[in-house]
């Protein structure tokens, strides 16, 4: 190999690909999940397969770009890079690494950052599901199906649920599953039971307040503070076993035993004021060292989850449907957006610690145009400019 080829691909090597996020997604690390799956390259590579994960990382981080501009903003730091690859290596090389290395990535990055909630000594979290776009082709649309019915007919895009377990406070991930829409929630959920355990206090809304996912929560040693819908709602009876001071109750939701706590929440805004019903149910089952005043207000941070989503579609992806024109190119690059959102939240974190400014109070998308910022500086061409590496 000519001695310039070999400096490009050195130079393709080295670390720094994300800027500061790299400390978060370590070279080393990604080596490791490369070796785990077998997907190490066989040759020297203009891409080689840790250059492609730092590749579809950063691609999650300029989601309006072609993968070709990603390419010229990922080597804007490293000096001039005389070769880039075309559209069709860019795609090989994606295939070739699959969507193996970035989901054992995802796995190792996924945790509660510090400064994540704790009340009364358990670390609170929250569950939910969500549901965004994939491209409309015909490999898409066999796995994932266009929704139908509405007053428009139905969905454009076939749609990809994703349901999360977030760390309320830092809005870090905990763990994550998705896949098609014809899978309800409450399926996807039940997966994501294998991550909790003793220590953790659980809040899901209505749709996840199943007697399955509760006893299920129970038995993996974590509790549960989720609202349930009254009987008159179709809701579950929970019938009164026992009455407590405070004017909650014990009951039997399936066949675990909660505390039944009805409370009114009002809202108030500058357009108006308006109160609602809530029936919470907890396996806290102690007014006294879990007083339902507290559980009424600490249930609020179950919104949480739905602005984590709100961050990854809106602030990250700007409503964008994704780019992958297979399953197994979708599964790999939503697991290079979980990535991409982790270590944006766990950087957040991490930069809060010595300021009075709470890790949720943070501006996402501050932190975001920042990481882009990095990984950008020092450029030598625009990606826009025709005399740029890649064209657009």
């Amino acid at each position: 190999m000519p001695q310039s080829a070999i400096d490009r691909v050195a130079r393709a090597f080295a670390p720094g690909h994300l800027g500061e996020l790299s400390a978060l997604v370590p070279v080393e690390l990604v080596d490791e999940v490369l070796a785990r799956h077998r997907a190490t390259e066989q040759r020297v590579r203009l891409l080689p397969s840790r250059v492609v994960v730092y590749l579809l990382v950063a691609g999650a981080l300029f989601a309006g770009l072609g993968w070709q501009q990603v390419w010229d903003r990922l080597v804007a730091g490293l000096g001039h890079v005389d070769s880039c690859p075309s559209r069709t290596a860019i795609a090989l090389a994606l295939r070739r690494v699959g969507p193996g290395p970035l989901r054992s990535l995802f796995e190792v990055l996924a945790c509660p950052a510090p400064g994540s909630t704790r009340w009364r000594g358990l670390l609170v979290c929250a569950l939910d599901g969500t549901v965004t776009s994939v491209p409309d082709s015909p490999a898409n649309t066999i796995r994932y199906v266009k929704q139908r019915g509405g007053p428009t007919g139905g969905g454009s895009y076939p749609g990809l649920r994703l349901v999360a377990l977030v760390a309320c406070g830092t809005r870090t991930l905990i763990d994550a599953t998705f896949g098609p829409t014809t899978t309800g929630e409450t399926v996807y959920a039940q997966v994501l039971t294998r991550s909790l355990h003793a220590g953790m206090l659980l809040l899901a809304d209505r749709g996840l307040s199943s007697a399955a996912l509760v006893a299920a929560a129970h038995a993996r040693g974590a509790h549960v503070l989720v609202r349930a819908r009254t009987a008159a709602a179709n809701g579950p009876a929970l019938p009164v076993t026992r009455a407590l001071d405070d004017g909650s109750w014990l009951s039997m939701l399936g066949a675990t035993r909660v505390r039944v706590i009805d409370a009114q929440i009002t809202s108030a805004t500058t357009a108006a004021t308006t109160t609602s019903h809530y029936r919470l149910v907890t396996t806290l089952l102690d007014p006294r060292t879990h007083p339902a005043d507290q559980l009424a207000g600490l249930y609020h941070q179950r919104w949480q989850v739905e602005t984590a989503y709100l961050e990854l579609k809106s602030t990250i992806l700007g409503g964008r449907v994704l780019r992958a024109r297979t399953p197994d190119g979708i599964e790999q690059e939503v697991y290079a957006l979980l990535i991409a959102y982790q270590a944006l939240r766990t950087a957040m974190a991490d930069a809060t610690t010595t300021t009075a400014i709470p890790p949720d109070r943070a501006s996402f998308t501050i932190a975001l145009n920042a990481a882009r910022d990095q990984i950008t500086a020092n450029r030598h061409a625009d990606a826009t400019d025709p005399r740029s590496n890649c064209s657009a």
